[in-house]
């Protein structure tokens, strides 16, 4: 069975990296992967997405219409992908990223307050590991080794020191996913 998962929010949120790292985790789990970035020209302050397919079964096309799992961190975003979830699917999104939450009923909804769990680690730029963390509890596509090797693999050397940073906000993220009410 193959997941899809669309990702989005603004450029500079880490969406394409959340994308990215997710797919190279699923790649050393033995999984069959595509990772399809979208993206307007000005990136950092655009609109950014990106579609992972994971599964165990041959992926015929990265292009989807709609998504099992969907990741919103941004008002637009939530406008514009919640009603590409499959009925039985999943919308995670950031608590102060939108202000009119998702309504409807067929699907799972959970809520992140990722910005407010990344400054209290006194690290914004881990806000991005924070989201994945509730997206892997929420639906756990890939282990926790799978993502630590994904760091390792999409880190570039110099920067493998951040490792254990980023997987405390992971542990963080998946303590801090709730269901919306």
């Amino acid at each position: 069975m193959n997941t899809t998962i669309l990702i989005s929010g603004f450029g500079g949120q880490g969406v394409l990296s959340m994308g990215k790292i997710l797919a190279y985790g699923a790649l050393m789990e033995g999984k069959q992967v595509t990772w399809m970035p979208a993206y307007g020209p000005e990136q950092r302050g655009g609109t950014a997405n990106v579609t992972v397919i994971v599964g165990d079964e041959r992926i015929a096309s990265p292009i989807q219409s709609t998504f099992d799992v969907v990741v919103a961190l941004n008002q637009p975003s939530v406008n514009m992908f919640q009603s590409k979830v499959k009925p039985g699917g999943l919308l995670i999104y950031e608590k102060d990223g939108v202000n009119d939450a998702p309504t409807r009923n067929d699907i799972s909804i959970y809520k992140i307050d990722a910005i407010d769990r990344a400054a209290a680690m006194n690290n914004p730029k881990v806000f991005n590991m924070v989201v994945l963390g509730a997206l892997l509890k929420a639906s756990p596509i890939i282990s926790t080794d799978g993502l630590q090797r994904s760091l390792t693999k999409s880190l570039p050397e110099r920067y493998h020191h951040l490792i254990p940073a980023n997987m405390e906000a992971v542990k963080e993220g998946a303590q801090a996913i709730s269901a919306n009410s």
